[in-house]
């Protein structure tokens, strides 16, 4: 009987730790696929110009709406999504209330549509149009989490809460580095708005798109959606030296860096003989900086000897500015010969303006990637002139069918003028 009482604990101890072998890892996975989710934050203007009827006969909240409960239907399983509001809740006069007017209508995760739609269904264009508060709290329900992160915006107004100023308010989101980019959609815009919302987007890296009609809404949403669940690279931290001989050698990947104003950044790569090096760098200004800048891209010898350069200006009408390079490096006659050791220098101009902290930098982002160089046949030019010398070739042969023809008329036209 002891025996029987043994032997069956022992087996409910081995089902136990079988069960709690099986569940654990399983919520480990389940865990680790969320952190790993994309995540999209649609902020949807609900103030109080959303009621005018100008977009295909119905008003602006009407289209959104439907245009929503499209996009809902279409959004991929793997993306979590949701919806946070400003100005639909406070009718009232008071700039300081209007101004704190956002609210999460739909929690960022998985989708529920028919949850998300009702909340959707119960909107009223209502107040005003905070949308730089709006921002920094669908920046907040956003944190967490390794995968891709996108805010949508769309309004149809500028914002009514200065000075909160929204494009500053992008560039202290992007400045936190978590890798958040804001697309912005305006609705029936003017000229004051589609700035506005152009500086937003720019500020993080992400995009403008002017909207006046319900289908195209639905299509620019739906498309912003599915980027999302694009596969991201994601940047690698490094730090660059202030000179070539203590720079970190990197390899073929995209990395990211803070260079302060006036300061060099150097990186090193090897490239070997018969491979091409191609490069290319972006910096973004994500402060207050003086109208005119440049960057400078160098790519440098261990010895100091400049191989090549790229260099790109502006004048204020951006937010980041990028430039690029190319360097192949000749097939050598002798057998496993060296890789040759490039330095990249990386210079700004940006400065910032007056009272603007200047440190940490500004944010950079360097891709590197070493490629089979050109081969003899087909890449390598031919006298300068590449593919181009088999159009050189037609030329001449043309131009030289073209004289024959023209001296034999000539002739011909001759002979019969003396004869007649």
């Amino acid at each position: 009987m002891i025996t029987r009482k043994r032997l069956a604990t022992g087996v409910c101890v081995l089902f136990a730790a079988l069960a709690a072998g099986i569940a654990v890892p399983t919520g480990a996975v389940a865990d680790e696929t969320t952190a790993l989710a994309p995540k999209v934050n649609l902020v949807l203007d609900v103030s109080g110009s959303m009621r005018a009827r100008d977009i295909d006969g119905q008003s602006r909240m009407a289209a959104a709406k439907q245009a929503f409960n499209e996009v809902l239907d279409a959004t991929p399983e793997e993306v979590l999504l949701g919806i946070r509001t400003l100005g639909a809740n406070y009718p009232g006069d008071d700039q300081k209330t209007g101004c704190k007017d956002t609210a999460q209508l739909y929690p960022v995760g998985p989708l529920d549509r028919t949850e998300a739609k009702t909340a959707v269904a119960t909107l009223t264009p209502t107040g005003w149009t905070p949308i730089g508060p709006a921002l920094l709290k669908a920046a907040d329900d956003l944190d967490g989490g390794s995968g891709s992160k996108r805010i949508v915006l769309i309004s149809d107004g500028e914002d009514t809460c200065a000075p909160l100023d929204p494009c500053e308010v992008a560039r202290e989101i992007a400045a936190r580095g978590i890798g958040l980019t804001i697309d912005t959609l305006g609705l029936v815009p003017n000229v004051k708005m589609r700035q506005q919302l152009s500086c937003i987007a720019e500020a993080t890296g992400g995009t403008y798109s002017s909207v006046e009609h319900t289908d195209e809404l639905t299509d620019r949403v739906n498309q912003l959606v599915d980027r999302a669940a694009d596969p991201v690279v994601t940047p690698v931290a490094t730090e660059g030296a202030e000179a070539c001989a203590k720079a970190p050698v990197l390899k073929s990947g995209l990395y990211t860096d803070r260079a302060e104003f006036g300061q060099q950044r150097w990186y090193r790569v090897d490239v070997e003989p018969g491979k091409e090096l191609r490069t290319s760098v972006s910096v973004a200004a994500d402060r207050a900086v003086s109208p005119s800048y440049g960057v400078l891209l160098r790519a440098v010898t261990v010895h100091g000897r400049e191989i090549v350069r790229g260099e790109a200006s502006g004048n204020g009408r951006t937010d980041v500015i990028s430039t690029g390079l190319r360097y192949p490096k000749a097939e050598s006659d002798e057998e496993n010969a060296p890789a040759e050791g490039v330095c990249i220098q990386v210079t700004h101009s940006f400065s910032g303006a007056a009272g603007v902290q200047t440190t940490p930098g500004l944010p950079l982002e360097l891709t590197l990637d070493v490629v089979d160089g050109p081969g003899d046949s087909d890449d390598v030019a031919s006298f300068g002139l590449g593919r181009g010398w088999w159009l050189l070739g037609a030329l001449i042969l043309a131009g030289f069918v073209a004289g024959l023809l023209w001296g034999w008329l000539s002739r011909w036209r001759v002979a019969v003028w003396r004869t007649n």
